[in-house]
């Protein structure tokens, strides 16, 4: 039964539109008529199936790439490069599919949400029937500790209170109301009257007749937008699939036309058709898609150090573009931890320190430290928050807990810090009523009966005829409650909840005479304090890290506007007091809400198809987005992000597993802390396919040139294939983990349309492909000279010089490759050990394949001499030195530039 309006009418009129009687229930007969309609079930849709996630994996562009180069590897002999490739391509295919595999799983984890079982009214009789049989009408009874078994209208409600984090972001559980009627376009978090499935009765009891039931719901309708959301690939896919298909054209074209000339200037046909085909090999850098793996899995283990759980590999290098942030607020941009912040009394307000729960802090007059207990007001404020309280606090592994209320705890840590440690002995209890908005107890203290209450301060307020002051007891008047509305007011603006202190001296035998409300009368007012759930220590640097970054921060929140405000404004994130509602959203363009998102940048009291609303309208824009959240409300936004982040300590498992991140710490700060990375990792990747890319763009041209002028082969294809081997891996490998260049954060997020060659990457592989090229081909030309004027082989010493040239001027270029700003002397040499190691490896070699006479015989090399080496260096080296040369001439630059400043 779809009808989201339940709210806004009264019981009667509710019961009549579901047919139903709220003291009989719904006959047999009619459950099992309505069971032929309404189901009360989550449907999931159906998934792929394991086979087909996995048949997926292999259906990538370059993954097919690679499987035709397996192939022709397999065809020419080099098994090794076919094992090679094919071990890259299955372990990319198992990494992906266990991430898309753990991704299906999200919509299962909803049905678990639901409870197996619920009390119901049927035929005048409490039956316990199973969740799945329950029918729009039926009479649900609800008691403390049940799980919502569908969407329900109160019918009567006894100190009821619902935990409905997972769906609003309430931090504190929330008063519900039968008799409530509210406005046609309450907020979710404002249906105070409703209970949701999937939510949890925390307090009272209740009586309530089931209005929606299975995709109805709003849990269902969360778990059809879930079913119902598109995969996108990320940048980093999109622009690895392009390259893909860019190569294949480009290797295809290039091996022909070096095949066709050889042959038509009279080379062998099979020698033309190996070179050709070992060119192509070579041309393809089959070991991209294993170092692309490899730098994400090694983001993946320096962000885990930092908090931050990675669930799918290329979430590592799409946080480096993301260009906004939308950050929930209760426990990502807060503690989730109340602390009282705030004590004031007629006569002086109290400044509080300490962070979470540890019981340490200093009280503060003027910036002045006090101690409060020798404040008789302030002493028994203390009093009152130690006594009347029911939490306990403790101590686990060095870290201070709540057990119980949060506010109370907040109330019983303060009392602690300043050295309260000791109860009164309880007589009586009048516990907290949503009504009343009141605690109170009578204690023993010292030989007297007192009556302790906290409360609501404008309700508090009306029971207080007098007032505490330096002086003693005197009358309460308007001027003193003003000032203390006064300063609600003004705390609230900075997020802070108020709640008030009263007491009274008790005659002997009253404490059993008197009734609740007699008890809760005349009471004496000692003064307020102001609890917050305050800004984790760091965001408000995180924040202005972002803003650096060129990354707009938004927070999106079920939370109250005010307080959301309070919050954002504290951190950074908002200078205007505007705070959007859901219910404002629902009258947006999508034009309007992209205006708000990026210049308001708080929401409040939002629904989950608000959450994901503003996601897509921020991704249509062009946006890279990353989405934090813990609740099931959340579940879908994180699905449609480019980055979906859950919370890994307050966070629900539907959450956990829609999402692409997990933040272990629930801190904001750690998702900067990724974007760094984030950042960080794509340049590697960058680096990498600039050498890779410059390195086979040599090696084709060295081949089409040849063949273009009509020289012999420079290369032969055994010779080709070595250099493959000898250069592609380990330099481009220790590439990937090549440090963070400096300002990283201080540069706009490069944009989702930026393609791989994007900011002159491709022109300067061409330029260093041209360069390596011509470099291999001088030295093939000089050695053909050297060995004619020393009576050698001339195709054995031109090939062996060439080889020799062709693997030295890739092997400069590693270090040319390790920025795009900063030359390598710039950078240093030791900052990346695993780069000198693998050039080291990658000589040592070469040198094996030149001077070991078994090896020489494979490769068709011979051993070069001194003045052969020298060639070799000036020519391959020679863009090397002429860097060298400059950066020596700009450092003596400096250091003149600096001595005549000190001078002058």
């Amino acid at each position: 039964m779809t009808n989201n309006t339940w709210f806004c009418k009264d019981i009667e009129e509710v019961l009549e539109k579901v047919k139903s009687n709220s003291e009989q229930g719904l006959s047999q007969y009619e459950v099992k008529h309505r069971q032929q309609i309404y189901s009360n079930s989550i449907e999931t849709g159906k998934g792929n199936s394991p086979l087909m996630i996995l048949l997926a994996q292999f259906t990538d562009t370059m993954v097919l790439v690679l499987l035709g180069a397996t192939v022709v590897s397999g065809i020419i002999g080099a098994m090794a490069d076919a094992i090679t490739i094919m071990a890259i391509v299955v372990l990319n295919a198992i990494l992906g599919f266990i991430q898309e595999y753990k991704a299906e799983r999200s919509l299962e984890e909803i049905k678990k949400l639901t409870s197996p079982y619920a009390q119901v009214l049927r035929e005048g009789k409490r039956l316990k029937v199973a969740t799945a049989d329950l029918v729009p009408g039926d009479i649900i009874i609800l008691e403390t500790g049940d799980r919502v078994p569908a969407d329900l209208r109160l019918i009567e409600s006894f100190s009821l209170e619902a935990e409905e984090s997972l769906l609003t972001g309430e931090s504190l559980p929330v008063e519900k109301r039968a008799v409530n009627i509210l406005a046609a376009n309450a907020a979710l978090a404002e249906q105070t009257n409703m209970a949701f499935m999937g939510t949890s009765i925390s307090r009272g009891r209740a009586k309530a007749v089931v209005v929606a039931t299975g995709m109805d719901t709003v849990m269902g309708q969360i778990a059809n937008m879930m079913k119902n959301t598109e995969r996108t690939m990320t940048p980093l896919q999109s622009r690895l699939d392009q390259l893909g298909k860019i190569l294949i054209i480009i290797c295809l074209a290039v091996c022909a036309v070096v095949t066709i000339l050889g042959i038509y200037r009279g080379e062998a046909v099979l020698v033309m058709l190996m070179a050709g085909i070992s060119l192509a090999v070579a041309a393809i850098p089959e070991g991209l898609p294993a170092i692309v793996t490899v730098v994400l899995a090694l983001g993946v283990q320096r962000m885990a150090k930092r908090s931050a759980i990675i669930r799918k590999l290329p979430a590592v290098e799409t946080l480096g573009c993301t260009t906004i942030i939308c950050s929930d607020k209760t426990g990502t941009i807060t503690q989730n931890k109340m602390t009282v912040r705030r004590m004031a009394t007629v006569n002086m307000e109290i400044d509080i320190e300490g962070d979470d729960y540890n019981p340490q802090g200093r009280f503060l007059h003027a910036q002045r430290e006090i101690k409060p207990l020798e404040e008789p007001a302030c002493k028994l404020i203390l009093e009152i928050s130690f006594n009347c309280n029911n939490s306990l606090i403790e101590k686990a592994h060095g870290v201070y807990k709540i057990q119980g209320d949060p506010t109370e705890g907040a109330l019983l840590v303060m009392a602690e810090k300043a050295g309260i440690n000791k109860a009164y002995r309880r007589l009586r209890e009048i516990p907290f009523d949503s009504q009343r908005k009141l605690m109170s107890i009578v204690v023993e203290r010292n030989g007297e009966q007192w009556v302790l209450v906290k409360g609501a301060l404008d309700v508090l307020i009306r029971s207080c005829n007098t007032l505490l002051v330096k002086e003693g007891i005197v009358d309460l008047e308007a001027r003193e409650k003003e000032k203390f509305f006064t300063l609600q007011e003004q705390w609230a603006h900075e997020a802070l909840r108020v709640l008030g202190f009263a007491f009274r001296k008790l005659h002997p035998g009253d404490e059993l005479t008197l009734n609740d409300a007699e008890l809760e009368s005349q009471l004496t007012l000692l003064g307020i304090c102001g609890i917050i759930d305050p800004p984790r220590p760091g965001v408000e640097k995180s924040v202005a890290d972002c803003w650096q970054a060129g990354i707009t921060p938004v927070m999106i929140t079920g939370d109250h506007p005010a307080t959301a405000y309070a919050i954002a404004a504290s951190v950074g994130i908002a200078n205007n007091p505007q705070v959007t509602t859901g219910i404002e959203i629902d009258q947006m363009s999508d034009h309007e809400l992209y205006k708000t998102a990026v210049n308001q940048r708080v929401f409040a009291r939002v629904s989950p198809e608000h959450k994901n609303r503003i996601v897509k309208v921020l991704k249509k824009k062009q946006h890279v987005v990353a989405m934090t959240g813990d609740g099931v409300n959340d579940a879908p936004a994180l699905k449609t992000a480019d980055i979906g982040i859950a919370m890994g300590i307050s966070g629900t498992e539907v959450s956990r597993e829609a999402s692409s991140m997990v933040l272990a710490d629930d801190n904001f700060s750690t998702i900067v802390q990724a974007v760094y990375e984030g950042r960080a990792i794509y340049d590697n990747i960058r680096k990498f396919i600039r050498y890779l890319l410059g390195c086979n763009i040599g090696e084709v041209l060295v081949m089409l040139l040849a063949s273009l002028i009509g020289m012999p082969l420079p290369l032969l294809p055994i010779q080709i294939l070595w250099v493959n081997l000898v250069t592609d891996g380990l330099p481009a490998m220790a590439l990937g983990v090549e440090p963070p260049e400096p300002g990283i954060m201080k540069r706009s997020p490069r944009p989702r349309s930026e393609g791989i060659f994007a900011r002159n990457l491709g022109w300067t592989v061409l330029g260093r492909g041209i360069f390596i090229a011509f470099t291999t081909l001088l030295a093939f030309i000089l050695g053909m000279i050297y060995a004619r004027l020393y009576g050698l082989d001339q195709l054995l010493v031109a090939r062996s010089m060439a080889l020799t040239a062709l693997v030295m001027a890739q092997l400069f270029y590693v270090f040319e490759c390790r920025s795009e700003v900063y030359s390598p002397f710039e950078l240093g040499f030791g900052k990346n050990k695993y780069l000198l190691l693998a050039v080291l490896v990658s000589i040592l070699m070469h040198l094996s394949a030149l001077y070991l006479p078994f090896l020489q015989t494979i490769f068709k090399t011979l051993a070069l001499d001194w003045q052969q080496w020298v060639i070799i260096i000036v020519l391959s080296g020679s863009r090397f030195i002429m860097k060298y040369i400059l950066y020596t001439c700009k450092r003596i630059l400096n250091i003149h530039s600096n001595y005549a400043k000190i001078n002058a």
